[in-house]
């Protein structure tokens, strides 16, 4: 089977993008990274995917103003030309019309540092903190509309400590990130996503029973 041609967007240093092109560089993962696509020319993240070599564009927004419609169009050109089947977004810092998501509906993730649909928005690790609670994580879940507030698809949970700072929880969320992209990425090239009654159903896996206690015991 031929594998799904995937494109991650990126505005910054792209972490998230490095450990999915890792991941797709396996011969046996079910998708490929076809392009790395930045709204910023001066993206870090566009250098490293080409030191892997991965195709790199830039589609800049700052020509079009506030004319999102104008953006995207340019934005779906690239990826036509790229044969794209698949976006991941990782860190990319523009909001896209209703108009572009309906088109990508069920084709598109996005990843967001706390457990959806706790803390969405800015600053989720601030806000985890605040609240106090023992347990934070990640969560890959389809782009709707609604900002975060997509069908989830896969989440990671990691321990709040009593001595954490925003810095100190995003590090270790980070690395949960990195685990559960190309997890989600994986499941949807190989046609395993189904959405049903806005909830993401998952085809062939089995869900752990354990519960995750802390403070543990």
């Amino acid at each position: 089977m031929a594998r799904k041609r995937a494109a991650i967007l990126i505005s910054g240093r792209g972490s998230n993008m490095a450990a999915l092109i890792a991941a797709t560089k396996a011969p046996d993962f079910p998708a490929e990274t076809a392009l790395v696509l930045s709204n910023r020319p001066q993206a870090a993240g566009l250098a490293h995917a080409e030191s892997q070599g991965i195709a790199t564009t830039v589609v800049d927004h700052r020509p079009y103003g506030k004319d999102r419609a104008g953006f995207e169009q340019s934005l779906q050109r690239a990826l036509d030309a790229h044969r794209i089947e698949l976006i991941c977004l990782g860190g990319f810092m523009r909001l896209f019309t209703p108009d572009f998501v309906v088109r990508w509906e069920g084709r598109m993730l996005n990843i967001h540092p706390a457990l959806l649909p706790s803390f969405p928005g800015l600053d989720p690790h601030g806000q985890a903190l605040k609240a106090g609670v023992r347990i934070s994580g990640a969560t890959v879940h389809f782009v709707t509309p609604e900002t975060d507030a997509g069908p989830i698809v896969v989440q990671a949970a990691v321990p709040v400590r009593e001595d954490d700072t925003v810095e100190t929880l995003a590090t270790r969320v980070l690395a949960a990130e990195h685990r559960i992209y190309p997890l989600a990425l994986r499941l949807l090239a190989q046609d395993k996503l189904r959405v049903v009654n806005g909830r993401c159903r998952i085809d062939g896996t089995n869900f752990a029973d354990e519960m995750m206690i802390v403070p543990s015991a």
